[in-house]
């Protein structure tokens, strides 16, 4: 996997695997970025026990992340990184492409 796809570091991987294991089945963690938010994309995280044949599927520190082919055009060369600050801990993705984003991080535009 090169860095101009999509790149997870280390503590999302840890952070991915260890909700993981606490569902019931094996699941993976699903990226994917949706028309709305306050600055017209935002960013979606959710489990999912099957990948879809135009996911790329990134797998670090048994974690799996999947990203849909038309996400990932909005997310090339973007990482995913899991923050843990005193106001609270989040998934966080440093997008590259986006050219602003909102104060809560989670909606940008390009």
């Amino acid at each position: 996997m090169s860095d101009t796809q999509f790149n997870v570091t280390p503590n999302a991987a840890k952070r991915i695997a260890f909700l993981a294991s606490r569902e019931a089945r094996p699941v993976m963690m699903r990226v994917a970025v949706l028309g709305g938010g306050c600055s017209g994309f935002q960013y979606n995280f959710s489990f999912e026990e099957a990948r879809r044949d135009d996911d790329l599927v990134i797998e670090r520190d048994g974690a799996a992340v999947l990203v849909d082919s038309t996400s990932l055009e909005l997310l090339k060369g973007s990482e995913l990184d899991y923050v843990e600050e005193m106001v609270g801990s989040s998934f966080q993705v440093k997008n590259p492409n986006a050219t602003s984003s909102c104060g809560c991080g989670n909606s940008f535009s390009i």
